[in-house]
């Protein structure tokens, strides 16, 4: 039996045990956002650390101006790995649409199969268990891990990840490796893993538009003066073309077409884009033309309004011509995208439109890169054919419509490329009630990522 053989039975043989670990981990309410959870946070950042000074590193809780950070190092050899995680959750709210208590970890039988029940059980506390309970086994087995790693578990990743930054720069040095891996993703579907290799950018932030210095009463003014709402939805309208393009000029630098042999693959995964608009009550691909829905969503830049205020909103009718109007609206970025372009275009693109007596004013995100992952570098490839070992289908290289912010971070701070790798499903109910994590995602995300290890190592 070769090593890795070993290592694969020993997970298997100690899956029970690791579920009861997982299960300790859940029953802690580390809800970050909450001042009220701050001592479950310290006690979640406290328990990392002690399991893992159990299984061969050098563990430690350290202190932040927020939740503790949990670094941990350990192993040896030439390649050296960081892997990432979150140890705190969501709120639980509405505690009411629960069927049983979030932070009572249960095992259940659903018709999709065997299930584990609780907050945080996907999200992310046991995907990073899975990376834990592989480090496990080859301890067990060999007496020691497979190759130099560090761990680093946040404990804000759901309340914005305020003590990040500062930390990462503060700590480069201690943070630097060849690779970085974060857990914090998912798979195509239940048989098919995936590598996330494409995250969306964002810019986005508030236009008001200003016209009359007061709110006017639209019978006497109604007509000669200038409507904010009016001149503010006009603009707004002309983003897109009849296509569904975005008419910012120059918008569309830096977007790249996806290679051949990743569209190929994508369009093996054979995507139901009708079914998945239905979902939602739609039925009309509504983006830019000539794209598929799966591509649109993975690798083609978006612009959303995503809210509009002005005038009088609340009970009733009131005939009032509002003095301002508002709209916030996000770009999602893909390839080399320049942020601070694209704001700048924007900011220009409302401006010129404006009509006398009117103003704008801006209020905006710090824009973030989109990220792409350099899939020629031979870490990827391991990687690739670790998962399509273990699983019933292939893995694939997929896109990601959202951001994760730590992997700019780690890109950006410590000039490292991340491998995203996770085992959640989108019927997991993360941030929602109910939340879950297949009993599957679990034991062959162990098995995985013990596979992707000594693929690495």
């Amino acid at each position: 039996m070769s090593s890795l053989d070993a290592v694969l039975s020993q997970i298997d043989a100690n899956l029970d045990d690791s579920i009861d670990r997982l299960f300790d981990f859940l029953r802690i309410p580390s809800i970050s956002t909450d001042p009220a959870f701050k001592s479950h946070c310290q006690e979640a950042a406290n328990w990392l650390s002690a399991e893992l000074n159990q299984i061969g590193f050098d563990a430690r809780t350290e202190d932040t101006p927020g939740h503790p950070m949990v670094i941990a190092k350990g192993g040896e050899g030439q390649n050296h790995f960081l892997f990432y995680g979150h140890y705190d959750v969501q709120p639980v709210d509405p505690l009411s649409l629960w069927n049983s208590d979030p932070f009572d970890p249960k095992k259940e039988t659903t018709p999709q199969g065997d299930v584990i029940r609780a907050r945080g059980a996907a999200d992310d506390k046991g995907q990073l268990m899975t990376f834990v309970e592989a480090c496990r086994a080859f301890q067990q087995v060999n007496g020691q891990l497979p190759t130099k790693l560090t761990l680093f578990f946040e404990g804000e990743e759901e309340s914005g990840s305020p003590s990040l930054v500062p930390y990462m720069e503060a700590n480069r040095d201690r943070l630097s490796a060849d690779l970085a891996m974060v857990c914090d993703t998912g798979m195509w579907d239940a048989n098919t893993p995936s590598i996330s290799t494409m995250l969306r950018g964002m810019v986005g932030g508030e236009v008001t538009i200003t016209g009359p210095d007061r709110d006017l009463h639209s019978g006497m003014y109604g007509g000669p003066a200038r409507n904010p709402i009016r001149v503010l939805t006009k603009i707004l309208a002309e983003l897109h073309d009849d296509d569904g393009k975005i008419t910012l000029p120059n918008f569309y630098d830096g977007v790249d077409p996806v290679p051949a042999d990743i569209l190929k693959q994508w369009e093996s995964l054979n995507h139901d884009g009708i079914g998945f608009l239905n979902e939602v009550g739609l039925s009309v691909p509504a983006g830019e033309t000539g794209t598929s829905v799966l591509e649109q969503i993975w690798a083609r830049p978006s612009c959303d309004i995503n809210g509009i205020d002005g005038g009088y909103t609340g009970e009733g009718f009131k005939t009032v011509l509002p003095s301002e109007a508002k709209a916030k609206v996000s770009f999602r970025l893909v390839g080399r995208q320049d942020p601070i372009a694209i704001e700048e275009a924007f900011k220009t693109f409302i401006t010129s439109r404006l009509p006398e007596d009117c103003t704008a004013s801006f209020l905006l995100k710090n824009g973030s890169s989109a990220t792409v992952m350099p899939l020629e570098a031979p870490e990827f490839g391991k990687a690739h054919q670790a998962l399509s070992d273990e699983w019933p289908n292939p893995a694939v290289y997929a896109g990601c419509g959202g951001s994760i912010p730590v992997v700019g971070h780690i890109k950006e701070i410590l000039d490292m490329d991340s491998l995203l790798i996770g085992f959640g499903l989108d019927d997991d109910a993360i941030h929602s009630p109910n939340e879950k994590y297949n009993l599957s995602s679990f034991h062959k995300g162990i098995r995985s990522w013990a596979r992707v290890l000594d693929a690495l190592a």
